[in-house]
């Protein structure tokens, strides 16, 4: 390491990376509330600067703070500190955009992709069809002021919900793409959760690092005749959310 390499604060010699300190350093001053939730730290540059080392050396540090669940990297954007954890209840009528707006946050879904598909046996179960009837499947990823809480893949039954890929791009919301569709009201069915590592598309789309622990929730909705209506397979980014289970 060269003389570039050397700055105050950091101790050479010992044992103990530069990046594991710079790490060390900004997770200290995260505690301390000088990097509040939702702020977004300094460039790499300016860190680099700050610590008088490689930027290789500061995203590495800021690497670590990722796979930790400290910080999310967006990238084009930065990184941001994490915001505490939010509240999630699943229970007869689960909806994001309430949810999050409860919380005083800002609820937005993206619609990633939408296709048209052959039901396969866990979606046509789900959605009381034939294997192989054409459903129509949205990835989608949904977030709490701009961080992606979740991503999504959804089944709806055709020809009922033709026009629900296009509703849901301009509203971003399921509750308000199914009322434009005509429905107005819906329960949950069936819940299962279970926890897996995210794949690399999965991570990214969620800002985390691959291989970090998402919940994977899949769900069963139906309209008020008890047809069903939705099957859903969503993937919680675990350190943003708190699933809190009720009646």
């Amino acid at each position: 390491m060269d003389a570039q390499e050397q700055a105050p604060g950091l101790v050479r010699g010992e044992g103990l990376t530069a990046w594991r300190q710079i790490a060390d350093a900004l997770t200290a001053e995260i505690a301390a509330g000088r990097y509040p939730p939702g702020q977004q730290l300094p460039a790499e540059a300016a860190l680099a600067a700050r610590f008088a080392v490689n930027r290789h050396t500061v995203r590495r540090a800021l690497a670590a703070l990722a796979e930790g669940g400290l910080v999310r990297a967006s990238q084009g954007r930065g990184t941001f500190v994490e915001e505490a954890p939010l509240a999630y209840p699943i229970g007869p009528r689960t909806r994001f955009s309430e949810i999050v707006a409860g919380a005083g946050r800002e609820a937005w879904g993206d619609l990633v992709a939408s296709t048209t598909v052959p039901a396969g046996p866990e979606q046509a179960a789900a959605l009381a069809l034939a294997p192989g009837a054409p459903i129509l499947e949205l990835l989608t990823v949904h977030r709490a002021d701009d961080a992606p809480l979740s991503t999504a893949l959804t089944w709806l039954p055709l020809p009922r919900f033709a026009g629900f890929a296009e509703a849901y791009a301009e509203r971003g919301s399921i509750t308000r793409a199914f009322a434009a569709c005509g429905l107005h009201d819906y329960t949950r069915l069936s819940t299962r959760i279970r926890a897996r590592p995210a794949d690399s598309a999965e991570a990214q789309r969620l800002d985390i690092a691959p291989g970090r622990v998402v919940l994977v929730v899949s769900s069963v909705n139906i309209d008020p005749a008890g047809v069903p209506i939705q099957a859903n397979r969503t993937l919680f980014a675990s350190d943003r959310v708190e699933l809190v289970i009720g009646g």
